[in-house]
């Protein structure tokens, strides 16, 4: 279900994507706490060393408006590699000639325009039709499944602690299986629609037609080895990200947690 993050787009005017607008405000966001972790974080990286052997795949999901993007900022922070799957898959869908070619195969020429992908026009013909997009998303998963492990194994050579994959349908998709440990991150769905509402600058039923998409939290959190309950507040989300941190790397040590 990479597929349906990647083609979806809601009214913003331009080809820039909500999560690189969400990146851009976080960036300027975290300034502000940027100087008040860098010790800790710091200290942390210089107290912890890691044997190389295969990294730990961990998972990071949550529905739309749940703020797993900013949490991922902060396990980026520490240092953390971060696999963003719906942007991958973008990426893939533009770029990789096989893929391309399978989408104009099943779904015609004329979704991509002067070369581009024309991602309101596949949305469009998707959303609403089962069959398309359960076949949309047949092939586009085969990509970024070769996509993840081509990029985890190079971060395995790098050593790291773990790696993280973000996407929002990890669950849905199955993807979670190929994954060690999985978080999800939660928050009311009130906080979610406004949000998303803000960031988007869409309708309160556009939102809630992306969420039916997605299962609710309580379903979420029976798959999660990790649960971040956020409420908007950065002080607190760090500190469970911190904690979730330090136990991941634990698992380095000892497998059995």
């Amino acid at each position: 279900m990479y597929a349906a993050g990647a083609i979806y787009s809601q009214n913003t005017g331009s080809d820039v994507t909500a999560s690189e607008k969400t990146r851009a405000a976080l960036r300027t966001q975290f300034r502000k706490y940027e100087f008040r972790y860098t010790i800790k974080i710091y200290y942390l990286r210089r107290i912890t060393t890691y044997p190389k052997g295969n990294v730990i795949k961990a998972g990071i999901t949550g529905s739309i408006g749940s703020g797993k993007t900013t949490a991922c900022r902060f396990f980026e922070a520490l240092g953390i590699p971060v696999y963003y799957a719906d942007e991958r898959a973008r990426y893939l869908m533009q770029h990789e000639h096989y893929l391309i070619e399978q989408l104009k195969k099943n779904f015609g020429e004329e979704i991509y325009d002067n070369g581009k992908l024309n991602r309101a026009y596949l949305a469009k013909m998707v959303f609403g039709d089962e069959k398309k997009l359960k076949l949309l998303n047949s092939i586009v998963h085969p990509a970024v499944f070769r996509d993840t492990e081509r990029w985890i194994n190079e971060q395995a050579a790098k050593s790291p602690p773990y790696v993280l994959k973000e996407a929002a349908l990890l669950i849905e998709s199955g993807a979670y299986r190929q994954l060690d440990k999985l978080i999800v991150v939660t928050a009311p769905t009130e906080v979610r629609l406004s949000r998303v509402m803000q960031r988007d600058g869409t309708s309160e039923q556009a939102v809630r037609e992306r969420m039916a998409h997605q299962l609710p939290d309580e379903e979420k959190i029976k798959f999660a080895d990790y649960v971040i309950e956020n409420t908007g507040n950065l002080n607190d989300l760090q500190k469970k990200v911190m904690e979730i941190h330090r136990q991941l790397v634990g698992l380095r040590s000892d497998p059995s947690q």
